[in-house]
């Protein structure tokens, strides 16, 4: 079930639990899915508890601070964009939550929506995986599918009506 390649490394340094989402992108298949579901508590209570510009702060900070530590972990592993980095994965889908009302159906949309611009990569997202390297590219193209899926999100909240 897990990558027992990478587990020791992770639970050794702080950068690499980060990283890793606290070991949820140790997961064999689909590290970014089980990343994005572990780090679904988490931003939901920030998103629940946090007035709107608290929680965008909050974003940015773990956006900054995970370009640098996604920099240093792709350096320790020799990789690029390890698979079972999933930080990105939780600011990404911190940021499709952004501005929506707290109802308990708007994660789960928010879910669903950032892993298929996730996964899909449509450009811009396919653009900045491919040319934009280092930890800001790591964090680059999740938080931009974390963009996308906001403002679908909130297209399909005033489509609807809800």
């Amino acid at each position: 079930m897990f990558d027992r390649n990478i587990n020791p490394h992770v639970y050794r340094n702080w950068r690499h639990l980060l990283a890793f989402g606290f070991g949820s992108g140790l997961a064999r298949k689909a590290p970014g899915t089980c990343g994005t579901l572990a780090a679904m508590p988490f931003c939901c209570a920030l998103w629940w508890w946090l007035p709107l510009w608290a929680f965008a702060l909050a974003l940015l900070a773990m956006a900054m601070l995970g370009v640098l530590v996604c920099e240093r972990v792709a350096q320790d592993l020799g990789v690029h964009d390890h698979g079972g980095i999933v930080w990105d994965e939780w600011v990404g889908y911190g940021i499709a939550l952004l501005a929506l009302p707290p109802d308990w159906y708007w994660p789960l949309l928010a879910f669903v929506a950032f892993r298929v611009f996730d996964i899909a990569k449509p450009w811009p997202i396919s653009r900045i995986d491919e040319n934009v390297h280092g930890g800001l590219g790591i964090m680059l193209d999740d938080m931009l599918a974390g963009v996308l899926a906001c403002v679908a999100l909130h297209a399909l909240r005033l489509v609807a009506g809800l």
